[in-house]
């Protein structure tokens, strides 16, 4: 259970935490502190706005952490996957029966073509 409180805490900060992180670098560096309040004044959901201003910085930082391990920047989310038995392998395999009597028809063939055009 530990491992899922960690990778819950990993998602909570590269999803949400990073990029209103990164948008309020952005906004002290076009006008220092002043920006980030106006946000807060301004703005009926400061948070989320926030969030949507520093979404594509936090996304470069999640490809550059990708870089360095796969799965840091970006989750992986695990996937349960299930395979229902449909009877497609005993189709396939009466395929690959008449695939075999194609294939050798059709080396026939080319025999027959290689030994005309000898002859010519």
């Amino acid at each position: 259970m530990p491992d899922n409180r960690f990778e819950r805490l990993r998602l909570l900060l590269m999803q949400d935490v990073l990029p209103v992180g990164m948008a309020i670098v952005d906004r002290v560096k076009r006008g220092g502190f002043s920006k980030i309040t106006d946000v807060f004044v301004n703005e009926e959901d400061p948070l989320d706005e926030l969030r949507n201003e520093g979404d594509q910085a936090a996304s470069l930082i999640r490809e550059k952490l990708d870089e360095i391990t796969p799965g840091l920047g970006n989750p992986v989310v695990n996937v349960k996957i299930s395979v229902e038995d449909t009877g497609i392998q005993k189709e396939s395999l009466d395929d690959s029966v008449e695939l075999k009597v194609t294939l050798e028809r059709i080396e026939e063939r080319i025999e027959l073509l290689d030994k005309y055009l000898d002859s010519i």
